[in-house]
């Protein structure tokens, strides 16, 4: 058997068995705290009862999975440089504020106003990942402490934005403050069709099926290639593995540690957008929160290649969608963070396990093909 499939059926195996022990270790939590396991797992796949509600469930499902995806694209491209961009968290937030603000001060055709609102997001959250990189390659700073000071500070400052240079109209009665509304022109046309492609009533609940989706697919697509087809990509692994050998290649590790953030940081500014251009229309004071921290987890779990974490957000959306059932089964909602928080310890655990014994594997079989190809002494 070929030595990267040997390799790939293990780390599958891997994850699995990590998956099936979480389930496992949750299940005495949930007998612990007075609950039925077999209850839990059934609610886990109740997608509703009537077809409208099995539409809006699949459709809050993937539209979960959509910046959960995204974040952790942003996550896995600092690890390939052995860098922790713990500030996705703050990169979105800052980010998504200034996109919605921009987008609301103009109205354009669709094909200009959307692409206006990305790159302008792409922008600053890449710009205000560059602050800890230059405070790295220059200062030495750790990146780890410097992103969690500036996530407070951009959380902070989006905080204030939206409640003053940002603010659009309150109207009566309603208690978050929103920044300005977009145009229709900006809001990124709905999938609901693919639900009536399958013969499926359209869902109804938070504008249905977001059209980010398809953008998503695409960054995976381009991040894939970037990482593993281009010099680009090769330099940022050989930085991150060995500076001062790949510094000896000709290749400048500093220059890579700016590059690798800022582009962490440009997709994490994407990660809001998902939820401005498909449902709301605005950054308001209760814009979805922790996106950038599960993506963390989200990266480690698909082991920072594009297909294993976009298994790892369809796996964490379909977990997150499940606490509205599991309350109705009068089960702790805490259930799903303990499932997910072992699942990503389990995992991690496995895979140092599988690649120790791939490895393993892999100087045993060269050790047995150097055998056959040594010569054999003949002594009269």
């Amino acid at each position: 058997m070929p030595a990267g499939l040997n390799r790939a059926l293990l780390t599958v195996a891997g994850a699995v068995v990590a998956i099936v022990l979480a389930i496992a270790i949750c299940s005495v939590a949930i007998n612990v705290a007075g609950g039925d396991p077999l209850t839990a797992l059934t609610a886990l796949f109740d997608f509703g009862e009537t077809p409208r509600a099995q539409a809006n469930s699949i459709a809050t499902f993937l539209n979960r999975a959509v910046p959960l995806f995204i974040a952790g694209l942003a996550v896995a491209v600092g690890f390939r440089m052995n860098l922790f961009n713990i500030g996705v968290e703050g990169q979105y937030r800052i980010a998504a504020i200034c996109a919605a603000y921009v987008g609301s001060t103009f109205t354009a055709p669709a094909w200009i106003q959307i692409p206006v609102i990305i790159v302008v997001a792409a922008l600053v959250g890449g710009l205000y990942a560059l602050i800890p990189a230059v405070m790295k390659v220059t200062r030495g700073v750790n990146e780890v402490i410097a992103t969690i000071m500036l996530n407070y500070i951009a959380i902070n400052l989006a905080a204030f934005l939206v409640r003053g240079p940002f603010a659009g109209q309150r109207a009566e009665g309603q208690l978050t403050v929103t920044t300005p509304q977009l145009p229709d022109s900006a809001m990124f046309p709905d999938l609901n069709f693919l639900f009536e492609g399958f013969g499926m009533l359209p869902p109804t609940r938070g504008g249905g099926l977001w059209g980010f989706l398809i953008v998503a697919i695409l960054l995976g697509v381009v991040i894939w290639v970037v990482l593993e087809r281009t010099r680009f990509g090769f330099n940022v692994k050989a930085s991150g593995l060995n500076g001062p050998a790949a510094l000896a290649s000709g290749v400048n590790p500093k220059t890579m540690v700016i590059s690798a953030m800022v582009l962490s940081g440009a997709i994490a500014g994407l990660i809001g957008l998902p939820e401005i251009l498909g449902d709301r229309g605005a950054y308001n004071s209760n814009f979805t929160a922790g996106l950038g921290f599960l993506g963390i987890a989200v990266a480690l779990l698909g082991r920072n290649k594009p297909v294993g974490i976009a298994i790892a957000a369809l796996l964490f959306a379909f977990l997150d969608r499940a606490q509205g059932a599991l309350q109705f089964a009068d089960i702790p909602p805490s259930v799903i963070t303990i499932i997910q928080g072992a699942i990503v310890l389990l995992v991690v655990v496995a895979n140092e396990v599988t690649n120790r014994f791939a490895l393993r594997l892999e100087e045993r079989r060269a050790a047995q093909q150097l055998g056959r190809n040594t010569p054999v002494e003949v002594t009269a």
